[in-house]
């Protein structure tokens, strides 16, 4: 295929939201082991956000490219690729290298799209074959796209956590992670109860299945509501995406139960008592989203169940400002998308 010579691509040229730009950028070519992937469609995740607006990788060189999960389709195979043809749908691995077991220290610090490796919202991208999976056919680019991170991380955290029918799972928020969580506990047998802090966002998240939820902004011993919602014996595994409320979560964590520590949106420090974590035997895991094996187990399973990513808004490239602003009101209800190969086009 005879790609262009330029594309469009959205720079930071600063950490800030308002630094973003609409720029022209070379097309990347395939090398050897390499596929070139037209970008269909991309999504938002917090850590975008954070490195974006919030310095948390202060020492990023400028400008760069955000953004870290997408969907699109192969147009261009380097010399040695038999894993994908051209016209495959694909999406990239957010940790480039890490197909099975655990990552490497220099594949989880190095090697990451969106930073400090180049992000997605760009029309065109270049990754090694083997750091690609295949899109499961029956979802559309934009639902795709969602998988990389949020999907992954949700699933990594449930099966880190050894989900199983008659299991209760905690879930914080309604983001994408949180909604991913509901989804795939809801497929393994598990109650899940649902914290947030809007009543509306509530009522969503019971029509996706969740069978309690508790507004934590009303009722702010949320963990002592949650603790009573099982009876007094807590739940057998949290999904911790908010950070700073560590303690209250492990408070209402069941004896020898899991809590799978996956973001900071609330903050990035924790007071936790000692106690808590000694007496009840309660084993807290970080999760860095999954390997390419478990991506594709994971693919397998929405395959089988018919599950369907919940999208909140999706906004043309141009407008990936808004996107991000969006996603720093925290007032979506699952993942916020951009369409690269959309309208604007």
């Amino acid at each position: 295929m005879n790609l262009p010579a330029t594309m469009r691509a959205v720079e930071a040229r600063e950490s800030s939201i308002d630094s973003l730009s609409l720029v022209q950028r070379p097309v990347p070519v395939a090398r050897r082991g390499e596929i070139v992937v037209k970008i269909h469609a991309a999504s938002l995740n917090y850590r975008d956000l954070a490195i974006l607006a919030q310095g948390y990788l202060p020492t990023l060189p400028m400008p760069y490219v955000p953004a870290s999960d997408a969907a699109g389709v192969v147009v261009a195979v380097g010399e040695e690729v038999t894993r994908f043809r051209e016209g495959d749908r694909v999406m990239p691995l957010y940790t480039q290298g890490w197909h099975d077991g655990k990552p490497t220290l220099e594949q989880r610090t190095r090697r990451t799209l969106g930073a400090p490796l180049s992000g997605v919202l760009q029309e065109y991208v270049a990754v090694p074959a083997e750091d690609a999976v295949a899109t499961p056919t029956q979802l559309s680019d934009r639902e795709a796209a969602t998988l990389p991170i949020a999907a992954l991380t949700a699933w990594s955290t449930l099966q880190e956590g050894d989900v199983k029918p008659g299991d209760t799972v905690l879930v914080q928020g309604t983001g994408g992670v949180a909604i991913f969580a509901l989804q795939f506990a809801r497929l393994a047998g598990a109650t899940v109860i649902v914290i947030s802090s809007s009543d509306e966002k509530l009522a969503r998240a019971r029509a996706l299945g969740a069978d309690v939820g508790i507004n934590y902004r009303t009722n702010p011993d949320w963990d002592v509501a949650v603790k009573a919602a099982t009876g007094g014996r807590g739940v057998d595994i949290v999904v911790e995406t908010a950070g700073a409320t560590l303690a209250k979560s492990l408070a209402c964590t069941a004896f020898g139960g899991f809590v799978g520590v996956v973001g900071f949106v609330a903050g990035r420090d924790a007071m936790v008592p000692i106690r808590s974590l000694i007496g009840p035997m309660i084993r807290v895991q970080g999760i860095a989203t999954g390997s390419r094996t478990r991506f594709e187990a994971m693919n397998r399973a929405i395959g089988t169940h018919g599950l369907e990513p919940v999208i909140d808004r999706v906004y043309p490239l141009a407008q990936s400002a808004e996107a991000f602003r969006q996603l720093e009101s925290g007032a979506q209800f699952g993942k916020i998308v951009i369409d690269v190969a959309g309208a604007d086009a």
